[in-house]
């Protein structure tokens, strides 16, 4: 048996998918990776199909995990930069392997 494979405690992976399942959060993960603190609008213009909604709602549970962090400057209009938490760093090794990945098998 792969020594990857958690057979009594599926908690861990159960965990990860949680943080980085769906069709965006690993979009966004991976653009606040390559990117850098970045502003609302760039995130949405560089997502492809992503509606308001979807990208609002997104952010927010990806805040709520602490994964990402905002800053919201007071000022007219307003400016909300978002950037990768300490945590939300963590996962770049993750993203790192699934880029290697698809350059082998793409």
């Amino acid at each position: 048996m792969n020594k990857l494979c958690y057979v009594n405690n599926k908690e861990p992976f159960e965990y990860t998918l949680s943080i980085i399942s769906g069709k965006w959060k690993l979009k966004i993960i991976y653009l606040l990776a390559c990117l850098g603190t970045t502003r609302y609008g760039v995130i949405k213009r560089s997502i492809d199909g992503i509606t308001h909604k979807m990208l609002s709602s997104q952010l927010r549970d990806l805040e709520s995990k602490n994964i990402i962090s905002r800053k919201e400057y007071p000022q007219i209009p307003p400016k909300v930069e978002y950037s990768l938490t300490e945590k939300g760093e963590s996962l770049i090794p993750l993203i790192k392997d699934m880029c290697e990945w698809g350059i082998k098998n793409i």
